[in-house]
């Protein structure tokens, strides 16, 4: 098995619009996904539908904030359906506040999915990769680590963690022929971008910006849908970027002007 064609591929946050779409794109790629989630409802939806379509998905409930059940949902994986081959964290939840107002709580919520979350995964993932001298790992980040943007100081501050963390996280696994690389998406229509922008005056004011707020609009004048972040996980899946780790990979339709 190679990258491109097959292996198991654990994905976390499958229940999610981006989680889902990579989970159904790595599927018919002949990957063997093992679906991850907090949600069981979400995850029984998402493995009945793939599997309605004759794709292998397997549903694993665990809450990526909590290393034993990581721990647990991995070892799990691999007894079942064999050595995981990729990882992708595409688990992620957002709270929004004024920087200043932000309570621990919420602090807390956010740090620990979109960090904390990667570190579990990946550290457990990564000592299995290890021991077979393959593997890829990519974490689905966001372009707000890159540019402030009001309101989401926690969600900004964690994925450009999360965005340290799998650049480090690379270059000591290089030497193990596993490559780490990072998906950044913009503006993508799943049902946290409603979160942030409730109907068609939303979505247009996300395509044309905010200049009160500072926020550029998309030169591309779209938003993404989520099989275009999946494209781009794919992609650094495969082998066809056998020779690229360590890189972060923005698509977000020009939003973060090439920061």
């Amino acid at each position: 098995m190679t990258e491109s064609n097959g292996g198991v591929a654990m994905v976390t946050g499958a229940g999610g619009g981006i989680g889902g779409a990579v989970a159904a794109a790595l599927a018919r790629q002949g990957w063997v996904v093992a679906a991850v989630d907090s949600a069981a409802d979400r995850l029984t939806e998402l493995t009945e539908k793939l599997a309605a379509d004759g794709l292998t998905v397997a549903g694993y409930r665990a809450d990526v904030a909590v290393s034993a059940e990581v721990d647990r949902a991995v070892a799990r994986i691999e007894d079942e359906l064999g050595p995981v081959g990729l990882l992708v964290n595409a688990a992620g939840v957002l709270r929004l506040g004024a920087a200043t107002e932000l309570s621990d709580e919420d602090w807390r919520a956010v740090l620990s999915v979109n960090l904390d979350g990667v570190f579990h995964c990946s550290r457990a993932v990564a000592a299995r990769m290890r021991r077979h001298g393959r593997g890829a790992i990519v974490t689905v980040a966001s372009n707000a680590a890159r540019v402030p943007r009001t309101r989401m100081a926690a969600y900004g501050a964690a994925k450009a963690a999360a965005v340290s963390y799998t650049k480090t996280l690379g270059l000591e696994l290089a030497g193990h022929g596993i490559r780490c690389n990072v998906v950044s998406p913009g503006s993508t229509d799943t049902d946290m971008l409603r979160q942030l922008c409730a109907g068609e005056d939303g979505r247009r004011a996300a395509i044309e910006g905010s200049p009160e707020t500072y926020k550029v609009g998309i030169p591309l004048r779209r938003i993404a849908e989520p099989a275009d972040i999946a494209d781009a996980v794919l992609f650094l899946a495969s082998d066809r970027a056998r020779h690229v780790t360590m890189q972060d990979l923005c698509v977000d339709g020009g939003a973060a002007l090439g920061a």
